[in-house]
């Protein structure tokens, strides 16, 4: 039990000492969420101009805030499985699987990495939206929304790791993992209300985890959503149990050459 906790702590360690010493990795990684959220909401600023189904006084930045959020987890969470491959492809994965500790302490240790470094992008973004003119709700709402940042995170790692560990070229996974996350992303409502969406269109958003993390973010920083909070939180801890489980259970009967 000791030597697991210390194969935690270790790879959460290495996970952030490689996240901070790459500083392109933390620049490329916030690139795309950064202009999504500027020039979409300094689109949608003044001039008349408003998004349909957005709740009466709230402006377009701040429904979409927590959306950008959501986006930011959601890719750095998912491409955590790309640090998986990249350690089999240099042996270090091997290493790591003859250590005396059991895989889930593997597993683990890569989701604590993984989650922390995505909430540390996410407050960069929820800062950069606050400078834009979002005005979150108050410090309870923001505690409330790291749960919800930890479920995100968690169950699209799971999603990464359960991927990357059927697979062993790096490329094909970057390509099949954009082929997953876009529609994941375009169908949670973190751009536009899902209210507005075409029926059929509306029933796969509401398959989608990622619609009930972004729905329970809104709620937490700017106190609007379009489910009880207590379903976004319900359904998104089961998608995370869920994909936690598959993952570390493709994980642990995985091969390593």
């Amino acid at each position: 039990m000791r030597l697991d906790l210390y194969a935690i702590y270790s790879i959460w360690l290495r996970e952030m000492l490689r996240f901070f010493r790459l500083k392109s990795r933390l620049i490329g990684s916030l690139g795309a969420p950064f202009f999504f959220l500027a020039f979409l909401g300094m689109g949608f600023r003044g001039g008349g101009a408003m998004m349909p189904g957005i709740p009466e006084g709230m402006s377009y930045i701040a429904f979409l805030t927590p959306g950008i959020i959501g986006m930011t987890i959601l890719f750095s969470s998912t491409f955590a499985g790309l640090s998986v491959l990249w350690d089999r492809e240099f042996g270090f994965l091997k290493e790591m699987m003859v250590a005396p500790v059991s895989r889930m302490a593997i597993v683990l240790g890569r989701t604590a990495g993984g989650v922390t470094t995505s909430i540390v992008q996410s407050m960069v973004i929820l800062t950069a939206g606050i400078f834009m003119g979002t005005r979150i709700s108050g410090i309870g709402g923001f505690l409330l929304s790291l749960v919800f940042m930890i479920l995100i995170g968690s169950t699209f790692i799971g999603m990464g790791l359960a991927f990357a560990s059927r697979m062993k070229d790096m490329s094909g996974f970057s390509l099949i993992m954009n082929f997953i996350i876009f529609p994941l992303f375009f169908l949670s409502g973190a751009i536009f209300p899902i209210e507005q969406f075409p029926a059929g269109i509306r029933i796969i958003a509401y398959l989608d985890p990622l619609t009930y993390g972004v729905d329970g973010l809104r709620y937490c920083l700017v106190g609007a959503s379009s489910f009880s909070p207590m379903i976004d939180l319900g359904i998104l801890f089961l998608a995370c149990i869920a994909m936690l489980g598959l993952g570390a259970y493709l994980f642990e009967i995985s091969e390593v050459e």
